[in-house]
């Protein structure tokens, strides 16, 4: 078989070294299919006029767990990589908030929805994540399908606005919501908002190839418009946020070319062409009346946020248990409180939504687990974020994949701060536990390879992860 493979691959530079047959990379790169099938799969529409498919299973959903099934199965023949103590305390912390208050829950059965979900998003996904990815070459092909993701589903936004087939708003069916629907409005912004901070930091990257970096900046440039069509404020803020962050990290010169670009791509859509000029206006004017002139969305988050403090107040261990907001929601909230969002267009007749979270994702945990919950999920990201950022600041051996420091950064800070204004829920929640172990992997390095034995030298020569 050896015979076989050196006389019908071709050598590339150096002699003798046959270039790997294609059923050679699948059979390395395998266990990432179902990784790249949980980004992509995102790509399929959903069901016309269905409302609610965020509260069910989805093609991404079930690639998840395969993704995790095969994690269990490469650590069950040595062949994942190895978890510090540090990693896996801050990957495992939160099953235990998860299970106090699923355990302590009013009604547990009711609690056992959420426990699972929970589960998977924020301590499954990110850990096989975590433990399947093993170099920054691997790490990259994930985050490109964030960038595929992100150009599709922006290309069929930006359509929608042009026919005037996307979903409702202003009283005119113009919002980009791709094929998530007018039932999951921010869906579209969150996976045209990953792709966006993941060219960005490839196109400052210094240690990827020029071609690269020009390709990640056009398309990065290409992704601003189906952001601005989403009318999300919350994308806005969280992308701008992130977006600056990655170019202080990349250089002060380098943000300050790609700055002068995204102004000059801003005036020419908006001032220019009058790419939505009057709606982005108000949209924009509307973030800062959340006190003086705040439209009905504003109160009934203000007064959702309200009703999570009090819920905390009333049980600040545990809270009310999983999936217990929408159950305890009258009891604490004011009269200002609507009974929920009108949504149609995008292929939906009208559906009235009924508010079932806060709309801000810490008072929610803070609201359905407490404070041991809060503690455990924010603190782990916190934690991320920190030796991220560290990991970053010390270059060092980190310095030929500062790209994968970037992405993951940059990502992070994304959901952290979008999480100011939303919480999990639709087919893209599954998005979330990817961007989590993304982070994870940049943050929580792989146990060093022992080096004392002649046995030990082939493992150290390849690397762990890359780095």
């Amino acid at each position: 078989m050896s015979l076989a493979v050196s006389t019908t691959g071709s050598t590339t530079g150096t002699p003798g070294r046959p270039r790997p047959a294609p059923p050679a990379v699948l059979r390395r790169h395998w266990p990432l299919l179902p990784l790249a099938a949980t980004v992509l799969f995102l790509l399929a529409p959903l069901p016309a006029g269905d409302a609610t498919a965020s509260g069910k299973v989805g093609p991404a959903d079930a690639a998840s767990l395969l993704l995790v099934l095969v994690c269990a199965v490469q650590a069950l023949r040595g062949r994942a990589r190895a978890l510090t103590p540090l990693a896996a305390s801050v990957l495992g912390a939160p099953a235990v908030g998860l299970a106090v208050a699923t355990v302590t829950a009013g009604d547990p059965y009711a609690a056992l929805p959420g426990f699972v979900r929970y589960l998977q998003v924020f301590v499954l996904v990110p850990a096989a994540i975590v433990l399947l990815v093993r170099d920054a070459g691997e790490f990259r092909l994930a985050a490109g399908c964030f960038v595929v993701l992100a150009l599709v589903q922006g290309a069929v936004g930006v359509v929608q606005y042009a026919t005037h087939t996307g979903a409702s708003y202003q009283g005119e069916d113009v919002r980009a919501v791709g094929t998530f629907g007018p039932g999951d409005v921010m869906g579209m912004a969150t996976v045209v908002a990953y792709g966006l901070i993941v060219a960005t930091a490839a196109g400052l990257a210094p240690g990827l190839p020029r071609r690269v970096r020009r390709a990640a900046g056009a398309v990065a440039l290409a992704l601003v418009l189906p952001l601005v069509l989403s009318f999300s404020r919350g994308a806005w803020i969280a992308t701008l946020g992130a977006a600056v962050l990655v170019m202080v990290l990349a250089g002060i010169r380098r943000a300050l070319k790609v700055l002068l670009a995204l102004a000059a791509a801003g005036v020419v859509l908006v001032g220019g062409l009058g790419v939505g000029s009057e709606m982005v206006a108000e949209r924009l004017t509307s973030i800062t009346q959340v006190s003086s002139a705040p439209d009905q969305s504003v109160t009934d988050r203000y007064t959702m946020w309200a009703a999570a403090g009090s819920m905390w107040r009333e049980r600040p261990a545990a809270g009310v248990g999983l999936k217990g907001f929408p159950a305890h929601r009258d009891g604490h909230s004011s009269l200002g409180l609507s009974s929920g969002s009108d949504t149609a267009g995008a292929g939906q007749a009208y559906v009235r939504q009924p508010l079932l979270s806060p709309h801000n994702m810490y008072l929610l945990v803070l609201s359905e687990q407490g404070l041991i919950g809060l503690t455990a999920l924010a603190g782990g990201w916190a934690a991320l974020l920190a030796l991220g950022l560290r990991r970053i600041a010390a270059d060092g051996a980190a310095r030929g994949i500062r790209d994968c420091g970037l992405i993951a950064v940059g990502l992070l800070v994304w959901q952290l701060t979008d999480f100011l204004y939303a919480d999990i829920g639709g087919p893209s929640t599954v998005l979330t536990g990817v961007i989590i172990g993304l982070a994870a992997w940049w943050a929580l390095p792989a146990p060093e390879p022992r080096t004392a034995g002649p046995a030990a030298r082939p493992r150290a020569a390849s690397g762990a992860d890359g780095r």
